[in-house]
């Protein structure tokens, strides 16, 4: 099933989960919605794990003023599409997966059809309002949605699971005011590896996810702490599911 170039890859991580647990890794699809800040880290771990197919989407080029924390572009990416930067980054880390790089906005129209049949939705956005539609995505497939946020030194990040969990409408019923936001570039690198952290484990189906947990992290105190959150029985994306297909810890 793994080709000698696999084995002696991964060998470092199959002495905590065996071939069996790459396998699952392997045969998975995730959707990256985002190839900035968070989702350089994300997709860049994901790859080195050997997510075996990774579908990233993203509409813009890549500015100068990216530079300082989207980890997967380099200067001589300026001006070019962030999906022919990104899928030429992810492909050369890891040969032996399959990346899909999609150039395109994501919208009302297209999020179900460019989602598919991914295993999980990795939020990855700077945006409430294509978070918002990557949730209703997520609960209509009833798949995971990882969410993470950043601002600054801060940031935050949720495993949502469709039907057992709160979603992003629960825990946040109204988008925060539109801004250009001030980032520094390790904020994003530390949420989305726990973003790509919390894939992994789900796709492993071991540890204990971020579910129902917002977890919280303060880059200038170098402090973490988490909030307990609910779900919202009158939700109005998913307040009406009583239970979901989704498992908790996803086996394959």
């Amino acid at each position: 099933m793994f080709s000698e170039r696999e084995l002696e890859r991964y060998q470092r991580q199959m002495l905590l989960f065996g071939g069996e647990g790459q396998e699952r890794l392997k045969k998975a699809h995730i959707f990256v919605a985002g190839a900035g800040g968070l989702g350089s880290p994300i997709s860049l771990y994901l790859a080195v794990a050997g997510v075996g197919t990774i579908t990233i989407v993203d509409m813009d080029v890549v500015d100068q003023s990216n530079l300082n924390r989207q980890i997967l572009h380099f200067d001589r990416d300026i001006g070019r599409k962030k999906t022919i930067s990104a899928e030429e980054k992810l492909q050369g880390l890891n040969p032996d997966i399959t990346i899909n790089a999609i150039d395109v906005k994501i919208d009302e129209s297209n999020a179900a059809k460019l989602i598919g049949n991914a295993d999980g939705i990795v939020d990855a956005m700077d945006n409430y309002p294509t978070r918002y539609l990557l949730n209703t995505a997520a609960i209509a497939k009833e798949i995971p949605l990882f969410h993470g946020g950043i601002r600054g030194f801060y940031g935050q990040a949720t495993t949502i699971i469709p039907g057992k969990t709160p979603c992003l409408k629960c825990i946040f019923p109204k988008a925060p005011p539109k801004e250009v936001f001030p980032v520094v570039g390790v904020t994003p690198g530390i949420i989305g590896t726990i973003q790509a952290n919390e894939v992994i484990k789900y796709l492993l189906g071991s540890g204990e996810l971020l579910t129902g947990r917002l977890f919280i992290w303060d880059g200038m105190q170098a402090h973490a702490e988490e909030l307990c959150v609910e779900r919202n029985p009158a939700c109005e994306a998913c307040g009406g599911i009583t239970g979901s297909k989704t498992p908790a810890r996803k086996k394959k």
